[in-house]
């Protein structure tokens, strides 16, 4: 993870400048233990699948990462000059921890893995991302989803 310190500018500026939203904060409650619960991923590593199209610098939109693609097809469009790929070309679980997912599955440590996991473009300003985080709020409420692993790059 690069440190704001060392990111050249104009990047540095833009970074630090960005207008970030607030959000009304939610009293803690509880919810389904744990191993009742279906997990999906959320990953801003801009995942595709090998020959699709890579997300645009500076995207708000999000993507489908369908549970059944092979890992090995699964590609980083991710673009940033403070990003290491080292992590993700030795494993892909760095960025999206499905096979993680699928061992605490099948060790009852969560109740279910999700059919479709999501992701976005990270670096993203959040003023553009809205129309996206809604439509991933509803996409994993289809899917009757009750836990996300945020996996940011």
């Amino acid at each position: 993870m690069a440190r704001l310190e060392d990111i050249p500018e104009p990047t540095r500026s833009a970074v630090r400048d960005l207008p970030c939203p607030e959000f009304d904060t939610t009293p803690f409650v509880t919810g389904l233990a744990l191993s009742e619960r279906r997990v999906a991923i959320v990953s801003s590593a801009a995942l595709i699948h090998r020959g699709d199209k890579p997300f645009p610098v500076g995207s708000g939109e999000y993507r489908a990462v369908p549970g059944t693609w092979n890992n090995a097809d699964i590609l980083m469009s991710h673009v940033s000059i403070n990003f290491d790929r080292a992590g993700f070309q030795r494993d892909i679980n760095v960025v999206y921890p499905i096979d993680r997912l699928r061992d605490l599955a099948a060790d009852g440590t969560i109740g279910s893995v999700a059919g479709t996991h999501h992701t976005v473009m990270g670096s993203t300003d959040p003023a553009v991302m809205v129309q996206s985080a809604d439509g991933i709020a509803a996409a994993l409420h289809a899917d009757r989803v009750n836990a996300v692993v945020l996996a940011p790059v």
